[in-house]
């Protein structure tokens, strides 16, 4: 029995959109082909959306899956699986889309409410399947429906709160569904209309003014606001200006507020009345007409020198028959000066401050804008000074000048100048600053300031200041003489020199060995120095240079030089004459020793020997008594340090430390060669 699966495939009745309601039908079938007619069983499997929703067996090559009556939610993928004497065969995927969803219900907890309560509402979609989206509708006459849309992930219902608001007579409800399909959304129809009827807890407040709402200043005004409530209990009434609360009472049906009328009182007024969570207002305008203008301050002068006199003058235009003061305003409160009109004072500085004055008229009093009035001491001549102390500047270095006046009224102006150029004006209280980022060897003095503000006596000036200008040392050099090599125990002049820096400079001498050893220093008010050292021993062989600063604070250093002490010319000839006498006495002594050997016969060779033993003999304690080698050749050698530094960096050499220093005793080596003497001569 053999047989093949040609295809599998998904069909569906009516077709692959069915209206929701209507009979539906999956069906799957299996093309098969057979060598012979035989029965074969089909396992028939049926899958929604990966699901499995239908199974069965049949010998038959159909399957089918009855939906009596399509919901929204038997929309989906569906595929089937055929497997028959272990071969399996799978069908392509068909989407099947039920159009339309269920009408769902509505319900409300409530059918009466009062205003500031809330409404609970319940809508379902019984038939239909999560995920789900509600969306609820509060519908009242002559306005848009307002909506409230509550996704739901897990259950065919959903239930809000709607919250009662003032106005709200008769309400209507109502909602519907929505779903994602793969067209995108389908909504539901809408569900039936549920009604609320509101009631009010008390009605819109009445608001009233007494005489009425347009009066005069200093007429005596009054507002009364009241309302009608069911329950009294909780009610409160407040009554605002321009959000400012003038009164409220609590558990009463009636508030009551008067004033005397001022232009201030002008406004609207706003009368709320509040009951838990609901709220009326009722607004009204009220219009106060000007009894008098504001007084008017008027000063002679607003800007005067101390121990002048100024006079202060108060007035109304068009109106006269006023009680008049003039105040000067403080931090603390107003200070009267003087009940009248006019006030006429001598200042001082301590009267600089804002005046103003007040009318009083039938119990209004009025008060005008305040007027300045500033009260100016002279400034004293200034003082003009380098921030940093002393009046001195490197060159190319930036100085900062500072100008002060010790007395004057602010704000006062400084003007600087560097000669007679007008470098800057500067406003300040007591003291300004000046930088000059340009400083030339010519800018040794001129500077000078100003200072004046508003008083009469004009402009006050500093004295001159004269700056120093410091030049920087540059390029240092050290030289001796002589220059080079030294005979021991001459006398060695180095000279340290710049090629420019201001005087005086401070000179140092240093000796280069495993430390820096400063051998000499001084202060010239010149741009060199001569140091002389008197003896010169083995032990200066070594590496010197000098190192210049001035109050520019900077040290230039010079490039090392090499010293070298040699033997003195009267050393080498003694101790050649020493040699040639030595060598004399060696030869004279192996003479004596061949001309002896030579009478005992040809024995000469051993005498020989002999003879120069005695000649390394004879050589040998004047070698040990000189310690004579060869001198280093080398130009930085060094046997030691020549000087100490005691606790007082006094400078001294070691011939003049106390007692015999035999490690530090002078030594002077040579290099004699000895020939061998010819035996035949």
């Amino acid at each position: 029995q053999v047989f093949t699966f040609n295809r599998v495939e998904i069909r569906v009745q009516p077709s692959v959109k069915v209206k929701n309601g209507a009979r539906m039908a999956i069906i799957c079938h299996a093309d098969i082909s057979k060598n012979a007619d035989f029965q074969l069983k089909h396992n028939f499997t049926i899958f929604k959306d990966g699901k499995l929703v239908f199974m069965t067996v049949s010998d038959k090559e159909d399957a089918r899956y009855e939906i009596p009556v399509a919901k929204s939610s038997d929309t989906g993928d569906y595929e089937c699986t055929v497997k028959a004497d272990g071969k399996l065969s799978f069908s392509s995927s068909v989407y099947v889309w039920v159009a339309g969803m269920t009408k769902p219900i509505l319900t409300a907890d409530k059918k009466e409410v009062l205003e500031g309560e809330v409404v609970k509402l319940r809508c379902e979609l019984p038939e239909e399947v999560p995920p789900l989206e509600f969306v609820f509708r509060k519908i009242k006459t002559n306005s848009a429906p307002k909506e409230k849309r509550v996704p739901e992930q897990t259950q065919n219902f959903s239930e809000v709160e709607y919250y009662v608001e003032e106005g709200d007579n008769i309400l209507q409800f109502d909602c519907f569904g929505k779903r994602q399909v793969r067209s995108g959304w389908e909504s539901s129809e809408h569900s039936n209309k549920t009604l609320v009827t509101v009631k009010e807890p008390f009605i819109k407040p009445t608001l009233i003014t007494k005489p009425s709402n347009n009066v005069t200043e200093g007429d005596q005004i009054e507002l009364e606001c009241s309302t009608v409530v069911a329950q009294i209990r909780n009610i409160e009434i407040i009554l605002q200006k321009n959000r400012t609360i003038l009164n409220s009472v609590r558990d009463k049906r009636l508030l009551k507020y008067s004033t005397v009328a001022t232009q201030e009182d002008s406004g609207e007024y706003l009368c709320k009345v509040e009951q838990g969570a609901v709220s009326k207002t009722t607004k009204m305008n009220v219009f106060v007409s000007e009894l008098f203008p504001k007084p008017t301050l008027s000063a002679s002068m607003t800007k005067v020198d101390e121990n002048k006199e100024i006079s202060l003058s108060c007035s109304i235009n068009g109106f006269r028959r006023a009680n008049f003061s003039i105040v000067r305003k403080s931090s603390s409160g107003d200070i009267l000066l003087k009940n009248s009109r006019v006030l006429t004072m001598r200042v001082t500085v301590n009267d600089t401050g804002s005046y103003t004055c007040k009318a009083e008229v039938k119990g209004i009093v009025k008060e005008s804008k305040s007027v300045r009035v500033n009260v100016y001491a002279p400034v004293s001549k200034p003082t003009l000074s380098v921030v940093s102390g002393s009046p001195e500047v490197v060159l190319g270095k930036p100085l900062q000048l500072i100008c002060h006046s010790v007395m004057g009224t602010p704000p006062i102006t400084f003007t600087f100048y560097k000669g007679d150029e007008v470098k800057t004006n500067v406003t300040n209280d007591t003291y300004a600053t000046f930088l000059d980022e340009n400083i030339g060897l010519n800018d040794n003095g001129g500077y000078k300031c100003d200072a004046r503000n508003n008083h009469s006596s004009g402009v006050k000036t500093s004295n001159i200041l004269n700056v120093t200008v410091i030049v920087p040392i540059r390029d240092a050099s050290l030289g001796s003489i002589p220059y080079g090599e030294v005979e021991i125990g001459s006398e060695t002049a180095f000279l340290c020199s710049v090629k420019e820096g201001s005087w005086p400079i401070h000179f140092k001498f240093f000796k280069k060995t495993d430390r820096e050893v400063l051998l000499h220093e001084t202060s010239e008010y010149s741009d060199r120095t001569i140091w002389h050292k008197k003896t010169m021993k083995r032990k200066d062989t070594g590496t010197y240079y000098c190192m210049a600063s001035n109050r520019a604070s900077v040290d230039v250093r010079s490039r090392p030089i090499t010293i070298s002490v040699i033997l003195a010319t009267w050393q080498k000839g003694v101790i050649a004459a020493f040699v040639l006498t030595a060598i004399a006495g060696a030869g004279a002594v192996a003479l004596w020793w061949f001309l002896r050997k030579k009478k005992k016969g040809n024995e000469w060779f051993p005498s020989l020997c002999l003879g120069t033993d005695v000649l390394h003999s004879a050589l040998a304690p004047n070698l040990t008594n000189e310690k004579l080698t060869r001198q280093p050749s080398d130009g930085n050698y060094y046997s030691g340090s020549g000087y100490i530094e005691d606790n007082e960096n006094h400078m001294k050499s070691p011939d003049e430390s106390k007692g015999p220093d035999l490690e530090s005793a002078e030594v002077d080596y040579t290099e004699v060669e000895v020939s061998t003497l010819d035996p035949h001569r």
